[in-house]
Formats: C-alpha cells, structure tokens, sequence
C-alpha cells in the first residue's frame, strides 16, 4: 500500500502538468498574484480541501441530503465572477474585506494579508478542478460513489491531493512572482484590473462548461506529447499498480470469466499466447446480461423512454460505459460511434451508460449538451446512482460488455485499446444472429494519444471540418488550396466545392465540386488511406490520387487504383487510395471531378 500511496503522490502531481487543469489555471494565478504573500498558501489549502472532499465523498453527500447534483459547482461559479467584481471595484473590495477580518480572531496572528480570501476562492476551485482521471483517481471516485469510501481510497484520494496541490502551489508561487516584475512596470492598477477580468471570465467559461469542451479538444488533439496529454500512463498502467488497485476495486464477474476462458482456451490449444479466434462460437458465454438498473433520463430514444436488455433481446447489444469528460472516453468515442454508424442497420445497438466521475457530470442538460457536442446517434442514459455500473460489477471507464442476440455476454474490454478485436467480435455475433452480406471492415479509429501516431478519421463536411485550413461552409465556395507546407494531420480543399447539409442523423455530410479542378490535401501518417465516394447516379467517374504531387506509383496505389492513379467511382463505398508497407508520413492529394461525392477520409 505504501508503493500504491507513493504513486498516488506521482499521479497528482503529474497531473497537474496535463491541459486538463486548465479551466483553474487562470483564477489561480491570477489571484494567488494579489494579496499578502500568504494567500497562494490559503488559495492551494482551500482547493485541496474541497477536492479532496468532492472525490473521497461528495457524490455519497449528494444522494444522502438531496443537494442538486450541481449546486457544489454552481456555487464555485458565484464565488469566482463575486470575487472577480470584488477586484475590479475597489470599494466593494472594502465591504468584502471587512466581514473577512472579523475571522482573524481565528486564525494565525502574524501578517498576511488574503490567506482567508485565498482559502474562499481556492475552496471554490476545488469544486471546479476535474482533473483528468487516471487508474488510480478513477478507482478512488467509482469505489467512493459505488460503496462508499473506505480507509484505502480516503488514503489514495489524500496522497493524490497532495501531489496535485505540491505542484499548484509552485504554479501559484510562480506566477506571484512574475507578476511582481509586471507591476513593477504597468500604470496604477493595470495588473488587479486584468486579474479581475480573467477570474471573470474564467467563471463565465466554467458557468457554460466551456471547460468540458476543452477536455474533447485535449482528447482530440493528436499532436500533444505524450507527457502532457497522459505523463503518468507508464506507472498507473503498471502491473505494480493495476495488481494493488485490484485489491481496492471489485473484479468484474465477466471479466473474470473472459480471462478464465482465455487461459482454458489456450491451454486447449497448447500455445501458453494464442487468444480466442474471432468466430462466434468460439467466444465465451459470460453469462446473462443484468438489466439496466436505477438509471435516471435516458437520450436517443423515441420520446426518451426506457430500453431494457429484454427489450433489446434479438440485436447484438453493446454496453459502453462512459463519461463526458473522461479523456479515455472521449478518445474512444471516434470508434464506438463508427460502429453504430456501420453496422446498426445490420443488427446492432449501442447504449452509452453515462455513469458520472464528478458530480457536475450528474445534471441532465449537461450530459444532453455533452451528447450534441460530440455527435452521439445511439441511446445514453444516466446511471447517476451506480445502479448499471454495479449491476455489471464494472470498475473503468470507457469499459465495453457485448452481448449477443439472446442477451448473454461474449465479451468484456476493459479500457482503452484491442479495437480491432472488438469489431472482429461485433461482426461474428451479427453473423451468428443472421446478419447477412456485412459490409467491409470499417476504418474508423479511436484516438491514440502518442507521438507516433496515425492520422484520425477526417469529415469532409460543414460541421465537423477538423484540421482544414479553410472551414468548409454550407453552398458553393471557392478554396485557395495551401498557401504554406501543411503540418502533420493539415488539411486543405482547392477548388470550388459544394457542400451538403446532412439529409438525416445518420448521414455525416459530404462535399462534391463546383467546378472542375477541384482537390483535397493533406498531410497525413498512416499505411493505408481509405475515402469514403459516390458517384452521382451511379455513372463511372474517375478520381486520381497523388502522392507528394505526383500521381501515386503503383507500389504504393491501394486496392481501388489503377494505372496513373486513376479510381473509377460508381457506387457509395471505401476506396482505397494508398497502401504502403509501414506506417509512413507523406502528403496525399485527391483529384476529385464533377458528380463524385466525397464524405470522410480513414486511415490503418
């Protein structure tokens, strides 16, 4: 436990280096740089406290006494814009402060000016601060909100806490400090001023959960080193600390039952590394499928009503538990809907269990604004009690349970990763419920946050234009094409395009040229690339494809290319334009003519 504790302490701190702390950063500069020099102390003490509080114990706090699920964090939001009028009025400064100093009595008699406004405003934070949650501060919030928190995870939480807070307070002394030097030089009250805006604005952001959507854009953003975007991956994903969080958290019973049935499996086979093959008969029963239980709103569905496994019974279910601002989650996101987007007309269904880390993530409108942000097709509900996470023994977020078509389960992933299994498994379950003429593979890709990473799935349509250098609008524009080198995962059209407001929810959008001349480029890593096409009436056309430039050799042209890099198009499919031996960078272009369609770019 020892060992466990230290790690925690590791945890927390590295933590603090990630983007995910930003929504606090700007109010704990700003006012840490203000006041006696006692107030960063105040500011950290108050913010570790009301942390420390929120993830050990406030979501049992919250079920026992009926308090709104996000009254903590509305709270939060009142003191940071309050105390951001409070710098940029000086009289009302006064008022404030006078309440304040009555309290001295109970405090430290030496000087220092603002530790008991520190201790408000840092308190406030806490509230506010949800850190991206690794193996170890998920097992301290889902233990604590499932059973309660016990000595172990109160211990974890404390030593988490306390990493996290170690390198805050540098931040805090930091900034302090830099700051002194600008008011050195800036006219009268220049520096408070500023520093009120920001406290300002950074309750506004919060009050509008701006900060939510800056965790999807972390978790989207690819280009982020890995010792920013996950810096402690290697020690909490360690076999020291899984096996000491095992002993904390309650195993899965299917989980379980999965790894038992991989060992007999390969023992069977007399190979101590083989794995289940991906024919449904071979994977194992886990078991019946629980229903799912105290759940609360439900989305997605016709009027929002329930769904029950019973309900369900005759389609290939799987059961995706997640949470809005779970980074792991939302790199998972990509794959999960591509699925339901493939395959449900064959037979599928997913159903997101929204089961909420922080309390904030427990308010209905929240998760409904989470669900339209990230483009959410399938059902979600709201398992705000832990009822469906305990029924399924579930211990991770995003943790995925398929189930076949008489509602037994066939197979557990826990966290992220084995996606190609997992669709491996999808289509066989399909096929063993009389699925007929499944379409390819599909190509959508969770998110991986490495260095060395492919390029991520790329919409070619209006609302989800990621990585252009010219947004794709609605109707017919013209496209200048690069005006500099595009950076890795950079995209541009050149041209005039055209570009279509999707026909119904599931259709993501596509864009068609203007005008002949018309191309697509970008820069990407990846082996193989694949594009989504159709053509207008089913009429051959011809797109060709370059590589650097040039019209791809035949070496490196994929399965659909022909000589000079010509692909004919007829019916709405992947084509594959590049296939290469490895993983490489290079820049692809796509010369696209009159009548084709063009819909979203994937990669292997």
């Amino acid at each position: 436990m020892l060992l466990l504790l230290l790690f925690a302490l590791i945890a927390g701190a590295g933590t603090a280096i990630t983007p995910c702390v930003l929504p606090v950063l700007p109010a704990l500069l700003s006012v840490s740089s203000l006041g006696g020099r006692r107030r960063p102390i105040g500011i950290v003490l108050g913010l570790a406290i009301t942390f420390a509080i929120s993830i050990i114990a406030l979501a049992q706090l919250v079920k026992g006494v009926g308090i709104g699920s996000t009254a903590a964090r509305d709270i939060a939001v009142v003191v940071l814009i309050v105390f951001g009028f409070v710098l940029l009025i000086p009289a009302l400064a006064e008022r404030v402060q006078v309440p304040l100093s009555r309290l001295a009595r109970f405090g430290p008699k030496n000087r220092g000016d603002g530790f008991r406004t520190g201790l408000l405003v840092g308190g406030a934070l806490g509230f506010v601060c949800a850190p991206c949650a690794g193996p170890i501060l998920a097992t301290v919030i889902s233990v604590g909100a499932s059973t309660g928190p016990t000595f172990k995870t109160t211990i974890l939480a404390l030593a988490y806490t306390a990493g996290l807070s170690a390198m805050l307070l540098l931040y805090a002394f930091g900034g302090r400090a830099a700051l002194a030097r600008i008011r050195k030089v800036a006219k009268g009250q220049t520096v408070e001023r500023a520093m009120a805006v920001v406290l300002l604005a950074t309750g506004v952001a919060l009050a509008f959960n701006l900060d939510g959507r800056l965790d999807n854009a972390i978790a989207n953003d690819t280009s982020l080193p890995a010792i920013f975007s996950d810096p402690t991956k290697a020690i909490e994903t360690s076999q020291a600390v899984q096996n000491q969080l095992a002993k904390i958290r309650p195993e899965s019973r299917f989980a379980v039952r999965q790894a038992a049935a991989a060992r007999q499996a390969a023992a069977a086979a007399q190979d101590p590394v083989s794995q289940l093959r991906p024919v449904a008969n071979s994977l194992p029963n886990l078991g019946a499928a629980p229903n799912f239980a105290d759940t609360e709103d439900w989305f997605n569905t016709p009027g929002d009503r329930p769904l029950s496994i019973e309900h369900l019974r005759g389609h290939v279910v799987l059961v995706d538990f997640w949470t809005y601002t779970c980074i792991n989650c939302i790199r998972t996101l990509p794959f999960i809907k591509g699925l339901y987007a493939h395959y449900h007309r064959y037979g599928l269904d997913i159903i997101g269990v929204e089961t909420p880390e922080f309390t904030f993530e427990q308010d209905a409108s929240n998760v409904r604004q989470a669900i339209a942000s990230d483009g959410i097709k399938y059902p979600v509900v709201q398992d705000n009690q832990y009822g469906t996470w305990n029924a399924y023994q579930n211990n991770s977020w995003p943790a995925d349970y398929m189930i076949d078509a008489q509602g037994n389960i066939r197979h557990v992933q826990i966290g992220e990763g084995d996606y190609g299994q997992e669709e491996t498994d999808v289509r066989a379950l399909l096929v063993a419920a009389g699925a007929k003429n499944l379409p390819p593979r599909m190509t959508a890709h969770a998110i991986i946050p490495s260095a060395n990473i492919g390029t991520p799935e790329t919409y070619l349509n209006a609302e989800r234009d990621q990585g252009f250098s010219q947004s794709i609008e609605l109707g017919t524009h013209s496209y200048s094409g690069p005006t500099t080198t595009l950076g890795l995962n950079a995209w541009s059209l050149n041209g005039s395009w055209t570009a279509s407001q999707p026909a119904d929810t599931n259709d993501e959008g596509s864009i068609t040229p203007g005008a002949a001349g018309a191309s697509i480029t970008g820069a990407v890593q990846a082996r193989d690339v694949y594009l989504v096409l159709t053509s207008a009436g089913g009429t051959p056309r011809r797109v060709r494809v370059l590589l650097g430039g040039k019209p791809i050799p035949a070496r490196y042209a994929g399965t659909d290319v022909g000589p000079g890099g010509w692909v004919t198009v007829r019916a709405q499919r992947l084509y594959n334009l590049v296939k290469l031996s490895a993983d490489a960078d290079f820049v692809v272009s796509v010369q696209v003519p009159v009548g084709v369609q063009a819909y979203d770019f994937t990669f292997s």
